[in-house]
């Protein structure tokens, strides 16, 4: 008994240490749980409910539903949310598909320089695309004054136009990787074989990056159907259904008729994600270690031809924000092009508190937002319990959700009366976390991703030393993992930065942010200041 007793000793802290760190991973998966479940799970399931009341709170089960197919107006806007994004889909994926082929399969020149100009895009939000192409196209647009010709941006076709400049680095990004993970002894074999170029194109490239495409349009299909932006400035009598949630709440204050039309909206996005996800883990599949990366040769005609074509569409890309620029430097557009520095005063806005808002609730979102990611994703990961699996899909529920749709829902959560989270509506806080949840998806799985390529040796080897897991979390898997952190801390900033969708329902006094700063700014003919 005397020799035995020390042994015991150590092995009882041992197991009370254990115990301690079991229990402090269950109590954080809890807290990641109940964030998700307050500001996710909950709101949504509020606009679900919203839709079966009248406006009186009276439960009239589907009748909302009845009334939006059978009133033409609304219901219109259905087909023409579907037309438009499935036109734009086609378009866009078409036009980054050369773009991207150009950028992994030539050797022509400036290839990082069309990168970057591509990505322009994606820095500001899709409102001020859709006013460049109003100052290019419109009525009075430089490019409709010096040719006289017409075409008519306010409707289905401006909405296209300007959906396709905004979502087409989107396309490209996912292009340019499906092509750049080609398999050289694909082509090496085709062309041992006496295959044409045209033949390789057809039988091995296409086919290589079929679930790239498929994917690219899934996306592109996403974001035009849920995009508000563009619709609400060159949409015109055109109704879509982000742009009729917007009217129906902010228009008529027809908040169950609002909560109708989301659910509705829910239901193509969430099917275009779904079907993504499932390409996504298809092309995973069929990755594999041998493959040898395809170095492109220099071929003068093709290169040429697809040197003209980058610069084409890199010219128009750049030039539609020169439009901006030029008009935002002048008196009055298109009638006195003297130059002046006064509508950068922002007098009608009060000045640059919605740009300060902005980069504080951007830089807030990517703080918070990168600890959630990355530490729910590492909590997920890493304590296998039963609760794993539901929180896994509530994470990467957020991709299928409208901003419309999060910003109403936060409307009937935290603006309730009686509500404990009540006090944080019109607060920055409310921006923050809706920027948190609604662009959750991606860093998470972000974060996901870079977690499992580690080995897990590492954490049983510091577990068999004695060293906490919040030790190895921070020494070990913190560094390793940095340059995901920072790639999903600046994915949170930018998107946090050119929101509007949601952050549209949620602003107050005071807590105004840029984007719908210039949705105001254009809505009151201040198109210079916007």
């Amino acid at each position: 008994m005397a020799i035995g007793a020390p042994a015991a000793i150590p092995r009882r802290a041992v197991r009370q240490r254990l115990d301690a760190e079991r229990a402090l991973g269950y109590v954080l998966l809890g807290f990641f749980g109940l964030f998700l479940a307050v500001f996710l799970a909950w709101p949504m399931a509020q606009v679900l409910w919203r839709s079966l009341l009248d406006n009186d709170g009276g439960f009239i089960g589907l009748a909302n539903y009845v009334r939006y197919v059978r009133t033409p107006a609304i219901a219109a806007s259905i087909t023409n949310s579907l037309s438009v994004s499935l036109v734009a889909m086609v378009i866009t994926v078409g036009l980054a598909f050369v773009y991207a082929y150009a950028l992994t399969r030539t050797r022509m020149p400036g290839r990082g320089a069309f990168r970057v100009v591509a990505m322009l895009p994606i820095f500001a939000p899709s409102l001020v695309s859709a006013i460049a192409f109003v100052y290019a196209f419109g009525n009075n647009g430089i490019v409709t004054r010096q040719t006289g010709v017409n075409i008519g941006i306010y409707g289905a076709k401006g909405i296209v136009l300007a959906e396709v400049f905004y979502c087409f680095p989107h396309a490209m990004l996912i292009l340019v990787a499906a092509l750049g993970a080609a398999d050289a002894r694909l082509y090496d074999a085709a062309a041992a074989l006496g295959a044409s170029r045209l033949k390789i194109f057809l039988t091995v490239t296409l086919p290589g990056v079929k679930y790239g495409l498929m994917s690219a349009c899934f996306v592109v299909f996403t974001l035009v159907i849920t995009d508000f932006g563009v619709p609400k400035v060159v949409g015109g009598k055109f109704s879509v259904m982000a742009t009729e949630i917007y009217n129906q709440v902010i228009g008529q204050q027809n908040f169950t008729m609002g909560a109708t039309v989301s659910v509705v909206l829910l239901i193509p996005a969430g099917i275009a994600v779904v079907i993504d996800r499932l390409v996504q883990r298809r092309q995973h599949a069929l990755l594999t270690g041998r493959s040898v990366p395809l170095v492109p040769r220099r071929r003068p005609l093709r290169d040429t031809v697809l040197f003209v074509y980058c610069l084409v569409v890199a010219a128009a890309i750049a030039g539609i924000y020169l439009v901006i620029l030029a008009s935002s430097l002048v008196v009055r557009w298109p009638y006195n092009f003297t130059l002046t520095g006064k509508h950068y005063r922002f007098d009608t806005i009060g000045g640059y508190t919605p740009l300060w808002n902005s980069l504080e609730v951007a830089a807030l979102t990517a703080v918070a937002g990168t600890i959630l990611a990355f530490g729910g994703a590492y909590l997920v990961e890493k304590c296998r319990t039963v609760l794993s699996g539901p929180l896994y899909v509530l994470s990467v529920l957020p991709v299928s959700i409208p901003g419309m749709v999060l910003g109403l829902a936060y409307i009937f959560t935290f603006n309730a009366a009686g509500s404990p989270l009540n006090v944080l509506y019109g607060t920055l806080a409310i921006l923050v976390v809706s920027n948190l949840v609604h662009y959750f998806t991606v860093p998470f799985l972000t974060a996901t991703t870079s977690l499992k390529h580690m080995d897990a040796e590492w954490e049983n080897v510091s577990a068999s030393l004695g060293v906490p897991f919040y030790r190895t979390f921070w020494r070990v898997t913190v560094p390793i993992a940095l340059p995901t952190i920072v790639a999903i801390s600046m994915y949170f900033f930018l998107n946090a930065m050119v929101t509007l969708s949601a952050a549209v329902f949620l602003v107050a006094p005071g807590t105004e942010l840029a984007a719908v700063a210039v949705l105001l700014m254009d809505d009151a003919g201040d198109t210079a200041q916007a």
